[in-house]
């Protein structure tokens, strides 16, 4: 039986893919037959990282490595305009790239309140979370529109489904590209391009990792777990497959929850 999340003749491009929950969806990619990945970061450096891993275990999958900034406009228009002058088209468009502010333990432990932010801090938060996936749709979609053919899969959190205290902004950016979503998906269906979200939990990142190292504070959070463990980034990886793949023609300005259980959906 063939397999149906196959992605063979595919080109995906993968932004945030520079390392964590991004870089396995680029290897996942990768392992189901994508005929390209494009990988994308604001650093360089893990970008090409990223495309070496994939060059050394694919070696029949093309790679390019792209750095760019998803908050700014004429990044993104460049970044897609080498990759479509590349590979002719994007089938696959997955916005991972967010920022939930300085991923560190010491940071994670010490976010501030709402009234303890000033509006110049909330534009970090809203340009990737929000403006990124409007913006790399925006570039992608003719390509997309032109080949009668489409994936978008934008990677949220539940903090934009349930809201998060001392994360109030960062739960707002996530809800609107949520809201963004299924708007867009209505207005793309007839050309054939589904849009759907992937809303994840706590996911064991290297900074996540170290801070669940603390057997108290590791405690603490499974408490909101029924599965009684943190995401790995290979869940992330698997849900946003599917809905890449053919398996999912029929679903669309959808949001799944990866999450362990943290919420149900009524």
């Amino acid at each position: 039986m063939d397999n149906i999340l196959d992605l063979s003749g595919k080109v995906a491009l993968v932004t945030g893919a520079g390392q964590g929950v991004g870089r396995q969806i680029a290897m996942h990619f990768a392992q189901y037959h994508a005929q390209a990945v494009i990988v994308n970061d604001y650093n360089k450096e893990r970008a090409e990282e990223t495309a070496s891993l994939i060059s050394d275990s694919y070696t029949e999958v093309e790679v390019m490595a792209v750095e760019a900034d998803v908050s700014n406009w004429t990044s993104v228009q460049s970044m897609v305009e080498k990759a479509v002058e590349k590979f002719e088209c994007i089938d696959i468009l997955v916005n991972n790239a967010g920022n939930a502010g300085p991923a560190t333990p010491e940071a994670m432990l010490k976010q501030k309140t709402f009234l303890e932010t000033s509006p110049d801090e909330w534009d970090q938060w809203i340009g990737v979370n929000y403006y990124g996936p409007m913006y790399t749709c925006r570039a992608v979609l003719p390509s997309m529109v032109a080949n009668n053919y489409g994936k978008i899969v934008n990677v949220i959190s539940d903090a934009g489904r349930v809201g998060e205290p001392r994360l109030v902004v960062y739960s707002g950016a996530k809800a609107g590209a949520a809201g963004f979503t299924r708007g867009l998906a209505k207005e793309i269906s007839r050309h054939n391009i589904t849009a759907n979200c992937v809303s994840l939990s706590t996911i064991n990142t290297s900074a996540v990792s170290a801070l669940t190292q603390n057997e108290a504070i590791l405690k603490k959070v499974l408490k909101n777990y029924p599965l009684n463990r943190i995401g790995e980034p290979s869940d992330a990886a698997n849900a946003v497959l599917f809905l890449s793949s053919d398996a999912s023609s029929w679903i669309t300005g959808q949001t799944y929850p990866v999450n362990g259980g943290y919420t149900f959906n009524q």
